[in-house]
């Protein structure tokens, strides 16, 4: 046995006793064993501990390895092991006091083109916003709000950032895709990845048993951005949760409802809401023969089917996940199934998921989950996808996903993706609470980026022009010396709550304002001139028309409502 695969079996049974749910806090002794060099950049299959300890170190900075607790004589460690951690502790605090820490310049050049000049642009996987685009977003966010409002959901708010802990070991493979942030002062931060987990831990920490609330933010993830499908580094979810113990698939059939509720007003196109269980897929993977130490990887790679053909799913289940290629070929039948209640029926009969207890119980909600849409009449677009799994480690039992059948294509890039996702997560409250009190939640996430990015193509194609003000009324005058006047009736407009403006000029011109409301698409012009003054009545104006009326001053804003549509 080599000198260095000592070390590595100890290590592997040392790391046996750490769980990382509860957010595993590192120590010096840690980074010491990291730069020692017994560690190999891909640890071996037969390590699994070291595999996973490698993994959740990666996703430290310099900067935070630094600000680890110092290594503490209490840890009970083999004495071969000891020797190599305190050898290693020693040999690191020699080279940090013989130079200093080197600066993290990730970033810091990016802003600088080839010549070293500055050029200015937003970071990569983020954009701004113009009046225009800001208008479509408003109709978007304004949609999503009535439906949330709708079944009385109630708003909260969490922080940008949470401690480190709280993120760690909650999102599998995609933890990688965590910010991290430098420390400032003792704690370990990254920001929110999604709202669910804050969520979670705002429930446990506020003793809470049931609430059905949303939440409208933005999240950030180092990701690769794709930004004409809708993909960014820094985008908004609008989240919808119901928290609390229930009677089976009850919430779930909302949670279902909402989403095809949403995606109806919107209409961007027909559209499939996707639904599977965790529960089936357990119930096939332990059928087909996959260890139960491997669910969540083969999982995961599952998870990629919308996005990759089987042949390189099959591929990593059996070359990177190290699954047989027979379990892998088995996997294959089931999970390019897709269908509806005959598809549960004839799964419920199959020879090899009858004796599997997950499957039926799966099978048996799915089922259920159907009648109770079919009450609702939101079942038209629902869809049992046996090759949906959405790799994150925190779902339970029923998950789901809406997918836009047409409309979604830029520039040959492909698809934008699935426009809402969500499921059940029974057991992510109970990670925070202290006495492991569990609180069974189900919710949904729609992202706003990518519905913002077909809404846009959409009017694109349309050839549709959005109004960027919601200005109701414009005040014009059509003679000098008149800004006063102009402004009283910019006062009471006001007063009535209805949006007005004017020009900010003395002596506008009368074709410069008219031609101001006309591109705005401001619907009325309140119009006068010293004769209207004289008589105490204005001209009232139809954009569009271009027919006016006069009316007696103090009758302009009940006509002004009535045109509008307003109640007086």
């Amino acid at each position: 046995m080599e000198e260095k695969e000592l070390p590595l079996i100890l290590l592997d049974a040392h790391l046996s006793q750490y769980s990382y749910v509860g957010g595993f806090q590192p120590s010096q002794a840690d980074v010491a064993v990291l730069t020692s060099g017994c560690v190999p950049p891909s640890p071996p299959r037969t390590l699994p501990n070291v595999r996973r300890w490698a993994a959740h170190m990666a996703t430290f900075s310099s900067v935070e390895c630094l600000a680890f607790p110092p290594y503490t004589l209490g840890c009970k460690m083999d004495d071969q092991l000891s020797d190599l951690v305190h050898k290693n502790i020693k040999m690191s605090g020699e080279a940090q006091n013989s130079k200093k820490c080197p600066k993290n310049n990730k970033g810091g050049e990016s802003g600088k083109g080839k010549s070293g000049k500055f050029t200015l642009k937003t970071p990569k996987g983020t954009r701004d916003y113009g009046p225009v685009e800001m208008a479509v977003r408003r109709q978007v966010f304004d949609t999503i709000y009535d439906v949330f409002h709708m079944h009385g959901a109630v708003e909260i708010e969490t922080p940008v950032f949470e401690l480190k802990e709280v993120l760690t070991g909650k999102y599998g493979e995609d933890s990688k895709l965590i910010y991290d942030l430098e420390d400032q002062g003792g704690e370990i931060l990254s920001l929110r990845y999604d709202l669910t987990v804050p969520f979670a831990r705002y429930v446990a920490m506020n003793k809470i048993t049931n609430i059905k609330r949303y939440h409208v933010a933005r999240v950030y993830r180092r990701d690769n951005p794709a930004m004409t499908r809708g993909r960014y580094r820094e985008f908004y979810q609008c989240d919808f949760d119901i928290a609390g113990q229930y009677d089976a698939m009850i919430p779930d059939a909302e949670c279902i409802q909402l989403v095809h509720q949403v995606l109806s007003r919107l209409n961007l196109g027909d559209f499939t809401v996707k639904v599977n269980h965790r529960k089936i897929l357990n119930g096939v993977f332990g059928a087909c023969g996959v260890p139960s130490e491997k669910f969540r990887p083969i999982c995961s790679a599952v998870d990629k089917l919308d996005k990759t053909p089987w042949e390189d799913v099959r591929k990593e289940m059996v070359d990177e996940k190290g699954l047989d290629s027979d379990v892998a070929d088995l996997i294959g039948e089931y999970v390019k199934l897709s269908g509806r209640e005959d598809l549960l029926e004839k799964l419920k009969q199959d020879e090899r998921l009858k004796n599997s207890t997950d499957a039926q119980a799966g099978l048996a909600d799915i089922t259920l989950l159907y009648q109770y849409c079919k009450s609702l009449g939101c079942d038209v677009h629902l869809v049992f996808d046996m090759g949906l799994a959405r790799g994150l480690d925190y779902y339970t039992g029923v998950i789901y996903e809406a997918v836009l059948m047409a409309g979604q294509t830029s520039k040959g890039e492909g698809p934008v993706g699935s426009v809402a996702g969500g499921g059940r997560y029974d057991g992510l409250v109970g990670m925070f609470d202290p006495k492991k009190k569990t609180v069974p939640c189900i919710g949904l996430s729609f992202g706003i980026e990518r519905l913002f990015a077909i809404q846009e193509q959409k009017q694109r194609a349309e050839n549709e022009k959005l109004r960027s003000t919601q200005t109701e009324v414009f005040v014009a005058a059509a003679c000098k010396g008149m800004v006063h006047d102009r402004l009283k009736l910019i006062g009471l407009l006001h007063e009535a709550g209805i949006k007005a403006e004017s020009s900010y000029k003395n002596n506008p011109k009368i074709l410069n304002q008219l031609q101001y409301a006309e591109d705005n698409a401001i619907p009325l012009v309140v119009l006068i001139g010293e004769s209207e003054v004289q008589e105490g009545v204005v001209k009232l104006r139809e954009t569009a028309t271009r027919a006016e009326v006069t009316i007696k001053r103090e009758e302009l804003v009940l006509a002004v409502r009535q045109r509008l549509g307003k109640n007086s």
